[in-house]
């Protein structure tokens, strides 16, 4: 670093002994002329060095700067301007010159005494604390930011020299550039020069800059080669996240990028790095691509004859806002090639930024690589490789403390593998991830169309690995393959790829204004992506719940912060790995694996997430929407319980009221929100209905869920078969027919026969209450009786769905609108599709899922009069979905 010095006394010889001890060139000194025949300490030491001393009685007349001065100033080349105790008005030609500016020391805590004489009016005002600040030099008076500031106790019988020479001296002259500090101190150093200048120190014999430091948990970061830095209470580390760098405190910082003096900036994992990748092949396309950036190059840097591969950017003279130009050039060439300005920073030489581009276009740029602790098992005829670790802005890490929890296969019982079980802290983690995503990352200035391209993306590596994915979901929920992947993968795809086609059609509307003066205004409104958005999703559709959810986040602009059902985590981790292939930035997903009572309610809690979506039950929806209420005020939609009534008039298909009538009870081995909670039959049908039911009950296969042939897997685990058992127990209690299943299927693993019970009085528990499972709840109602039929269906405090059928279209019509549901299906049932909203009523939830009207947006009106005002109201669906097959009259 080439330093200009500008100042005088003891106090700026001082701080030019401390620059040249660490190794900074002082390309020249200006302090004041000589008094009586003495040179300034300042010059005098300069002097002594052969160091280009200039004693300017002046640098302004009359407010403007001398010519001559400032081209004597420019002719030496600084790149910054320090100024120690300046006692003279700098012109901000000179201050704004370096390309790293200038900064400043000043014997006061700024902003408390401005101007001269800081140290006197500390005293005189009988500040107690005392202190000096450093500070970026302006054009006001010792208004610059502030970079770095220290203080001190002012003891009763103080001068202006004792607090000089006790404090305001020394620790001024060691602060400007001591690195030996806290790790929260060197990491406010660093991010306090960061973009300009840079703090650097000497790393193997070159001066290298930091930039991009966090403080971090010393056990979250994973062990790197050692480096060397002269001056640090210990070695710092390269490690795939960064270089770790140690305060005196022994905790830790991570600096992100370093810079060299040549302009050649690298990601600090590379430090050790070779950089001997091999050069891509250009095709003819990429050669023209080329071509036009080497014109791009050669009308920026104009005073170069010819751009070569070897032309370096910054050598060639290329400042910081040239470097910006660069990036909209590309941009405007090639839309898809999205570049930050660090990139141009990490490939300073033509030939490595035409590499950088193509390899970006390509989908192949170097990005940090993506490490994953796989647990691997041989099973379905494949090779499952399984995350299970948490996944916080863009890598896998373990939990606080390194907590784990097992992970059971409801087939036999037996633990799959660890997971890690995520704490508080954990939480706020990924929390501060996906808003720093949002607010600063990529993510959140991206084109629409560009986002949707990586949700499509996201989509094709899903079919890819789709075998893989129900497999993992067969395993950890205990779904048939043959469902898993037909539904709960094939759906979760689907559901991406929609989203990904409404991310450029989000748009608002214009609104006349009737009373506004003058007649000529305009109303418009836009919608705007929330923030940080949490899910909390249940374990019986692991996968399909989390794309149901995730895929509208995503497409609004949104990010997102994912718990998964603790007893289902694996396809969610999974998915966690594909989304980071797709080249999701980091911190857009994060994935929580943990438990409801700590890690849902921290996401209920926390301040900084403004949307939570839940499904699960009633009771802890209820709670969920009270702490969001208390928290902040956040949006909340929630789909929880349902006890879907189905009605069967005896007019149906009965072929299909039996083959349906059975899948909405049985489906999914009855873990499906909107299963049939309870079937009403008509009365001179229910007979022959339930001798079909049982015979096809019958017939069913239950087995292992990987098993082609099987119809019935186990139930998701332990704790809810034992629910079903006691629910059946209860039923018989009552009074209700068991008319078949009722029981545990006595072999390994968590299997209940499917049941059926009869002669259900509505006063009933089994009548009132959801089994969430393979028990199919019959009662009869007289022929005839619709109304009454539809009181009954209505009698409950839920409202998912519902169902009826029959072959009279006005009868279907009447009674669909007469049921109290967010979704009727008419001959039909559990058909859900990624383009209708799905939602509850009453005690059921509210909020939408799928669908063009899902809410991941704020409304914001912009009125148009004089000056314009901006409103917000987020917009609320109430439609309800009817579903029609085959209704005939």
């Amino acid at each position: 670093m080439k330093i200009a010095l500008i100042g005088q006394s003891l106090f700026g010889q001082e701080v030019y002994k401390e620059l040249r001890k660490e190794g900074y060139t002082i390309v020249g000194v200006f302090t004041i002329p000589d008094k009586d025949g003495r040179a300034d300490p300042l010059a005098t030491e300069a002097e002594k060095d052969g160091v280009a001393v200039f004693k300017f009685p002046r640098w302004r007349v009359k407010g403007q700067a001398i010519p001559e001065v400032v081209a004597q100033y420019k002719a030496i080349g600084a790149e910054l301007n320090v100024l120690p105790f300046c006692s003279q008005f700098i012109p901000m030609e000179v201050i704004d010159h370096p390309k790293h500016g200038s900064i400043i020391y000043h014997p006061s805590l700024l902003p408390r005494h401005r101007g001269a004489s800081a140290i006197n009016w500390t005293l005189i005002h009988g500040d107690k604390k005392g202190g000096f600040t450093v500070f970026w030099a302006d054009d006001g008076l010792d208004t610059g930011p502030i970079l770095l500031q220290r203080d001190c106790d002012v003891e009763p019988n103080d001068t202006v020299n004792t607090i000089y020479k006790r404090f305001l001296f020394p620790e001024g002259v060691k602060g400007t550039i001591d690195w030996n500090q806290s790790a929260e101190a060197l990491h406010n150093w660093i991010r306090g020069n960061d973009k300009v200048p840079g703090a650097w120190a000497e790393v193997e014999g070159q001066k290298v800059t930091f930039y991009g430091s966090t403080l971090v948990d010393n056990g979250s970061i994973a062990i790197g080669q050692p480096l060397q830095i002269p001056g640090a209470s210990r070695a710092a580390t390269v490690t795939r996240a960064g270089l770790l760098l140690y305060g005196n405190d022994s905790k830790a910082l991570l600096v992100k990028n370093l810079q060299f003096e040549d302009g050649k900036m690298i990601a600090a994992a590379q430090y050790f790095a070779s950089g001997s990748s091999a050069a891509v092949e250009l095709t003819e396309e990429e050669k023209s691509f080329a071509e036009q950036m080497r014109t791009v190059w050669q009308s920026i840097l104009n005073n170069v004859s010819q751009i070569e591969d070897s032309t370096d950017f910054f050598k060639s003279g290329a400042a910081s806002m040239d470097v910006v130009r660069l990036v909209e050039e590309v941009k405007l060439r090639a839309s898809n090639c999205q570049l930050q300005n660090e990139d141009v920073y990490m490939n300073c030489t033509f030939q490595d930024f035409i590499q950088m581009c193509v390899r970006k276009l390509r989908g192949e740029d170097d990005e940090e690589e993506l490490l994953v602790d796989y647990v691997e098992k041989n099973i379905n005829n494949m090779s499952v490789k399984m995350p299970h670790q948490l996944f916080i802005n863009g890598e896998f890490v373990d939990a606080e403390g390194g907590k784990t929890y097992k992970t059971i296969n409801p087939t036999d019982g037996t633990a799959i593998c660890d997971v890690s079980l995520a704490q508080i802290s954990d939480v706020d983690r990924a929390v501060a991830a996906a808003k720093e995503a949002f607010e600063e990352g990529e993510w959140g200035k991206m084109n629409p169309r560009d986002r949707g391209r990586l949700i499509y993306k996201l989509a094709d590596l899903m079919e890819q690995h789709q075998e893989e994915l129900a497999t993992i979901e067969a395993m950890d929920s205990g779904a048939v393959y043959t469902l898993a992947l037909k539904t709960h993968v094939g759906m979760s795809i689907q559901t991406f790829r929609y989203f990904a086609g409404w991310c450029d059609k989000i748009q608002g509307s214009t609104i006349p204004i009737n009373q506004a003066r003058p007649n000529r205004n305009l109303t418009f409104t836009k919608k705007e992506p929330i923030g940080v958005c949490a899910i909390v999703i249940p374990w019986n559709y692991p996968l399909m719940m989390l794309a149901w959810k995730t895929a509208a986040c995503l497409a609004a602009g949104n990010t997102v912060v994912l718990k998964p059902a603790q007893v289902t985590p694996l396809t969610a981790l999974k998915f966690a790995e594909l989304a980071a292939r797709a080249g999701l930035p980091k911190g857009v997903v994060n994935i929580l694996p943990g438990s409801g009572a700590l890690v849902g309610q921290r996401l209920s809690d926390h301040p900084d997430i403004h949307k939570l979506a839940f499904t699960g039950s009633t009771e802890i929806g209820k709670h969920i929407m009270k702490s969001c209420a208390v928290s902040n005020v956040k949006k909340v939609s929630l789909e929880l319980g349902g006890k879907s009534p189905l009605i069967i008039f005896s007019d149906c298909d009965m072929d299909k009221a039996v083959r349906m009538g059975m899948s909405s009870v049985f489906f999914n081995k009855g873990e499906n929100c909107i299963a049939a909670g309870r079937l009403f039959v008509e009365d001179n049908i229910h007979d022959h209905f339930v001798k079909r039911v049982v015979e096809e009950v019958k017939k069913m296969k239950i087995g292992d869920p990987l098993d082609r042939a099987t119809d019935h897997g186990p139930q998701n685990h332990k704790a809810h078969l034992d629910k079903l058992v006691e629910y059946c127990q209860i039923g018989i209690k009552e009074g209700a027919t068991l008319v078949c299943g009722g029981k545990q299927v006595q072999r390994p693993g968590f299997f209940f026969e499917p049941t059926v019970f009869t002669d259900v009085q509505d006063h009933m528990y089994i009548a009132v209450e959801e089994s969430f499972g393979p028990i199919m709840i019959l009662s009869k109602f007289k022929s005839g009786e619709v109304d009454n039929v539809l009181r009954r269906a209505n009698a409950t405090e839920f409202g998912l769905a519902s169902g009826v059928f029959t072959r009279d279209i006005s009868k279907a019509l009447y009674v669909s609108e007469k049921l109290n549901a967010g979704t009727v299906f008419v001959n039909t049932y559990n058909k859900t599709d990624v383009a209708s909203p799905f939602g509850g009523f009453k005690q059921s939830g509210f909020g939408k899922d799928l669908g063009k009207k899902t809410c991941c947006c704020y409304y914001v009106a912009v009125v148009l009069y004089s000056c314009p005002v901006k409103e917000m109201a987020l917009h609320k669906d109430t439609f309800r979905p009817l579903r029609v097959e085959q209704a005939t009259s």
